[in-house]
């Protein structure tokens, strides 16, 4: 359970490390704390609705009690605590064009709150750590559907896209109520089920004002990870298959039309949505470095939502992720990801039965949707401890999901810095 595969990736170390006896005393007490910065600065250079920059940034303060170090009656307990503030303007929908894909990972979900309630939970972990249990307030992507691998890359993190755009799918950094259980029945093999209170992801945008959010369903996600090492160089690998059900019913893809445009007047019916998905990664050669993911990575994954009420059906994802290319730069980690993205065909031919009748389909929406591509690059750097500076570059596809936006070509920065 303690695999560092599934701790999110930032910048390691710490920007001031004369407080590290501080920090010392206070872990060994039962108390650690982590305070973060992240910034992402993006320009749309060419294509998209407009040439221009948009900036989002985030803090982050994280606290964990050890509560087995407080009262040894309560070993193996811990309660996790996380508040954030976000802020900006997201690329994609000012300079783009395109309102399901995110090109920049911090941004929305956080209520433009001086302090966001992201996690308040218990976690209680036994057997030799075998079997880990939590509830409370948390997100489901804290450990289904992602990896740090993925969240390396801005339009993947903290989970593929057609996950983030689920209604029911509670994305960092919205919280839920919920619990979850991960057993590990073999070293290389892992379990974990859950039970999440589903509401619209608008709904408690400040994470605080639980008596305001209105549950609608309940999401049940469960998930199989198969983690070998393959070849005599022990080479690892992350191989997992998950499913999810969430119970609320939502309104039929097609849209609400006039009787006379439907071929079949009246069969337009709620439905409940289920989710799949499959991601992996597997190191192709090992480089010297701390941890076991110092070496060089291939990935895949593809999703699937039910096409009669999701906007995104399927996505599929393919790319690398290679760290040590540059001598003497160990830490540095390049990243290229190409991503697939296809449009609900129900919500497309509503959309067609819609404009034929002369209909609008809205003023994000320039014509019948089908599918979108991003290609990603990323050169992580290690600048020092407590500091990562990483360039990047887009390149979208068909912006909006049809083809009259012209492709966009991205480029920005973004920097972690941990105090």
């Amino acid at each position: 359970m303690s695999d560092p595969y599934y701790v999110p990736t930032g910048a390691a170390g710490h920007l001031v490390p004369q407080i590290m006896p501080f920090r010392k005393r206070l872990q060994d007490k039962g108390f650690t704390f982590s305070l973060t910065y992240k910034a992402e600065g993006m320009g749309n250079i060419n294509g998209g609705i407009r040439r221009g920059m948009d900036y989002v940034h985030e803090f982050t303060l994280q606290m964990n009690f050890d509560l087995g170090k407080m009262s040894r009656s309560l070993d193996g307990w811990t309660v996790h605590t996380l508040v954030m503030n976000r802020a900006g303007r997201e690329i994609s929908h000012d300079l783009v064009g395109d309102y399901y894909v995110n090109l920049m990972e911090v941004y929305g979900l956080s209520g433009h709150v001086v302090a966001h309630l992201v996690d308040f939970y218990a976690e209680k972990k036994a057997f030799n750590n075998r079997l880990d249990v939590a509830f409370g307030r948390m997100s489901l992507t804290h450990v289904f559907a992602t990896s740090p691998l993925i969240c390396s890359f801005m339009v993947t993190c903290s989970a593929p896209v057609a996950l983030k755009v689920d209604p029911g799918f509670a994305v960092y950094p919205k919280a839920t109520w919920g619990a979850r259980a991960r057993f590990r029945p073999t070293r290389d093999t892992a379990i974990q089920v859950g039970a999440y209170e589903v509401q619209p992801l608008a709904d408690g945008p400040s994470g605080w004002a639980w008596a305001s959010e209105n549950a609608t369903g309940l999401m049940l996600p469960a998930e199989f990870t198969w983690e070998p090492y393959l070849t005599r160089n022990k080479l690892p690998g992350h191989y997992v298959l998950g499913y999810a059900h969430d119970t609320t019913r939502y309104p039929d893809a097609l849209g609400t039309k006039p009787s006379y445009l439907v071929a079949q007047a009246g069969r337009e019916r709620s439905a409940p949505m289920d989710m799949f998905w499959f991601e992996s990664d597997q190191m192709i050669y090992r480089k010297g470095g701390p941890g076991q993911m110092a070496g060089g990575y291939l990935m895949a994954g593809y999703i699937h939502n039910t096409p009669h009420v999701a906007s995104i059906s399927d996505q599929a994802y393919g790319g690398i992720s290679f760290n040590g290319l540059i001598p003497g730069r160990t830490t540095d980690r390049l990243g290229i990801l190409y991503s697939w993205y296809h449009v609900s065909d129900r919500k497309r031919a509503g959309q067609t039965i819609a404009q034929d009748a002369g209909l609008s389909l809205g003023s994000q929406v320039t014509g019948p949707q089908t599918d979108s591509h991003v290609i990603e690059a990323y050169y992580g750097i290690d600048t020092c401890p407590g500091l990562l500076i990483q360039p990047e570059f887009q390149y979208m596809i068909r912006p909006g999901e049809t083809g009259h936006i012209p492709d966009a070509a991205v480029v920005g920065l973004k920097v972690i810095a941990s105090l």
